[in-house]
């Protein structure tokens, strides 16, 4: 199919985008540990069976299955936990903006680990990504309500989620460097690696207790977390490593980081969120840095 690559990669940011207003809402009602755990046992129930049902294959060398399931819990596990804690902080548009800074994360230590070359245009590209973030980040508007200090520490949590997000990039291409892999099968595997370690930290930390009842007594939240499983972890993750498979990293990486472009009309339409020129000019900085980073 022509252009399968980079519709994919459009399909992904449209699904990250849906999934982070579900994801920001049910943080909210539930907190980012149940959020997370359910979201993850849900993702990897619907991956299960599609791997089952397309007979998909399910061959994996040793460490082509040690460095996918090590993405998995770097970035599901330690990354999205932090971003659904500044989802609560900051909203769903700000953190997404932060994630931007992944793909710088992944750059960097691609290049200490991997040996690839950066170049001054993708430092140029890195620049004007963190400058873009800068305007959004320091513009701290009045009527956000919740005082400077939570402000800012959102602002960290959304950063800390971009390293476990570009860290995670950075083992999953290691695992697609040594040979294919079907984007459900390595989507499962990713998933199935973080469940392992989440739940039981979950279970023995006390944040996942009565959880039946918690939904039971929010079917919303219930519904938002399905949905946000649905469209991030199961069909996001999956297109975006179909993504990576049939266009270019560069090109698949600069189409699936328009999600802060996406979001400004989503977060206008749905929370009438006023947005200044500023917000709207560190979106289009971010994602063009992004942009440079990876066509470079």
């Amino acid at each position: 199919m022509p252009l399968l690559g980079e519709f994919s990669a459009l399909l992904t940011a449209c699904c990250w985008s849906g999934s982070a207003l579900a994801f920001s809402a049910a943080a909210v009602r539930i907190g980012p540990i149940r959020l997370n755990v359910t979201r993850l046992v849900f993702a990897a129930v619907l991956l299960l069976c599609t791997v089952a049902l397309t007979g998909a294959e399910l061959q994996l060398s040793t460490s082509q299955l040690a460095n996918l399931a090590l993405s998995g819990m770097v970035g599901l596990v330690f990354g999205d936990t932090f971003l659904f804690k500044a989802y609560e902080y900051i909203g769903p548009r700000l953190s997404m903006l932060i994630m931007s800074a992944a793909p710088i994360v992944g750059a960097v230590v691609a290049y200490g680990v991997l040996g690839e070359v950066i170049g001054w245009f993708g430092i140029l590209g890195m620049m004007v990504t963190l400058g873009g973030i800068a305007i959004v980040v320091l513009e701290r508007r009045e009527s956000f309500s919740l005082p400077n200090t939570y402000y800012g520490v959102g602002i960290f949590y959304g950063f800390l989620g971009a390293v476990g997000q570009g860290v995670a990039l950075v083992l999953a291409k290691m695992a697609f460097n040594e040979g294919a892999v079907n984007g459900f099968v390595a989507s499962l595997v990713r998933i199935a690696a973080a469940v392992v370690v989440i739940y039981p930290l979950a279970k023995l930390t006390g944040r996942y207790e009565n959880i039946v009842r918690v939904f039971l007594q929010d079917r919303k939240a219930l519904l938002l977390t399905v949905l946000g499983a649905f469209l991030g972890p199961f069909l996001g993750i999956t297109l975006s490593l179909i993504a990576v498979m049939y266009t270019t990293v560069g090109i698949a990486a600069t189409l699936m980081a328009t999600v802060p472009i996406m979001m400004l009309p989503l977060v206008r339409i749905i929370y009438r969120e006023r947005l200044s020129w500023k917000a709207i000019a560190g979106a289009f900085l971010a994602v063009g840095g992004v942009a440079a980073l990876f066509l470079r």
